[in-house]
């Protein structure tokens, strides 16, 4: 998946209610080319969604839990994957 159709599939999820892994609600707004959490006063970055995605990629979408994506924000990220398709949910 290309950088810009990852951007635009986490863009379309903006402002939709996810759960973490361990179950606490949140969403999230981009701006520009970060990722700002209602739970985090910290932004995830676009170098780190991108480390994330490449993990994804070598563990072939197998992710069993956000701690394998060694990013910070990966409790958000994991689910975020999993709603746009790249992580199987286990």
């Amino acid at each position: 998946m290309t950088e810009e159709v990852l951007w635009e599939k986490i863009r379309s999820l903006e402002g939709t209610p996810l759960k973490t892994y361990s179950g606490l609600d949140f969403t999230f707004k981009v701006r520009g080319r970060e990722i700002f959490v209602s739970r985090k006063d910290k932004s995830i970055t676009q170098s780190s969604v991108m480390k994330a995605m490449e993990e994804v990629e070598k563990l072939q979408g197998n992710v069993s839990g956000p701690k394998k994506l060694g990013v910070f924000g990966a409790s958000y990220l994991y689910p975020i994957f999993i709603e746009i398709g790249v992580i199987r949910e286990n």
